[in-house]
C-alpha cells in the first residue's frame, strides 16, 4: 500500500497526561471483536481499515463506559494481542445522512422531519476489514472545565439511576476519586452507557477490565511502520473540526502514545 502523507498546517507535541498529572491512575481494558474497521480517510469510495485500532477509536471505548463533560480520556498505550488478519466483505450501507439543518430545527422546535428512507439510499460497497482482533488499551483521564460544556440533553439532568451505588456517586461533587470509582465499578461489571464498537457500529466490541497486567499474555512480537495514522479530531472550531495525524510505529506489538507529535 502506498504511504499516504496528509497535508499539515501545524505541529503539536502531545503529552498524553499533562505535567503534574502523570501519576494519575490509568486503567487497562482488554478489547476483542470478530471484525473491526478503522477507516483510512484517504480511501474515499470503499472502506479500508488501518492495521490497528486508532487512538480516537480506543478513546471511544472508554467513553462508552464512562463519559462526563468534566473528564477527558487520553490513551497512553495500545497493545496488539493477536496477529493482524484481513477479510474482504461486501456490505449494505446508507449513502446519505439526515440534514444537520433538519436536526437543528427539530431540536429547537421539538418536532421536524428526520425521516430517511433506507430503500432509496441503500448502496452496496466492498471493504477491507480486520478480523479476530484483540487489544489491551491503557488510558487515563484528567479533569477539564465542565462549565464550558452545554448539555445537549437537559431533560436527562434529573435522571435517577436504578443502581444505588451509581446514584450515590453521581450526587457527589466532581473529583478524580469519584470518576475513578465510577469507571472501575462499571468496567468490572461489564456495564456501559453505549455498546462500544470497533470502528463501525455493527462491529460490537467485548471488553474486560485488566487488573493484573503481569498475569496477562504478552502482545505480538511484530514491528511495523504504520505510516501516518489519524490520532483524533480537533474540535476547537466546532463549525469545522479538523483531523490530527501522527506517525505510528508498532514496536513488538506495542503502539506507544505517551509522548507523540501530532500534526494537522
Amino acid at each position: 500500500m502506498i504511504d499516504w502523507v496528509p497535508v499539515f498546517t501545524g505541529t503539536t507535541k502531545l503529552k498524553c497526561l499533562e505535567s503534574g498529572k502523570k501519576n494519575m491512575k490509568t486503567f487497562c481494558l482488554e478489547v476483542t471483536g470478530d471484525f473491526a474497521c478503522f477507516t483510512r480517510p484517504e480511501m474515499k469510495v470503499e472502506r479500508v481499515s488501518y492495521d490497528v485500532i486508532t487512538p480516537s477509536a480506543a478513546r471511544a471505548v472508554f467513553e462508552a463506559i464512562l463519559w462526563k463533560p468534566a473528564i477527558l480520556w487520553q490513551v497512553t498505550k495500545i497493545e496488539v494481542l493477536k496477529p493482524i488478519k484481513w477479510i474482504t466483505l461486501r456490505r449494505n450501507e446508507v449513502g446519505a445522512v439526515v440534514s444537520s439543518r433538519n436536526v437543528q430545527t427539530a431540536m429547537n422546535s421539538g418536532s421536524g422531519d428526520l425521516g430517511l428512507y433506507i430503500e432509496d439510499e441503500r448502496q452496496q460497497r466492498a471493504g477491507l476489514f480486520l478480523r479476530d482482533v484483540a487489544y489491551r488499551i491503557h488510558a487515563g483521564f484528567e479533569l477539564c472545565d465542565a462549565a464550558k460544556h452545554k448539555s445537549n440533553f437537559p431533560h436527562l439532568s434529573k435522571h435517577r439511576f436504578n443502581d444505588a451505588d451509581e446514584q450515590r456517586t453521581a450526587d457527589e461533587a466532581n473529583s478524580p476519586a469519584k470518576f475513578l470509582n465510577m469507571f472501575e465499578r462499571r468496567a468490572s461489571k461489564g456495564q456501559c452507557v453505549n455498546q462500544p464498537y470497533l470502528g463501525c457500529r455493527e462491529f460490537a466490541a467485548n471488553f474486560r477490565l485488566v487488573k493484573d497486567i503481569a498475569a496477562e499474555p504478552a502482545p505480538i512480537t511484530e514491528t511495523l511502520d504504520l505510516g501516518w495514522m489519524l490520532h483524533d479530531m480537533d474540535y476547537s472550531n466546532l463549525a469545522s473540526p479538523s483531523p490530527r495525524f501522527f506517525r505510528a510505529e508498532l514496536k513488538n506489538g506495542v503502539l506507544d502514545l505517551a509522548d507523540v507529535e501530532v500534526r494537522g
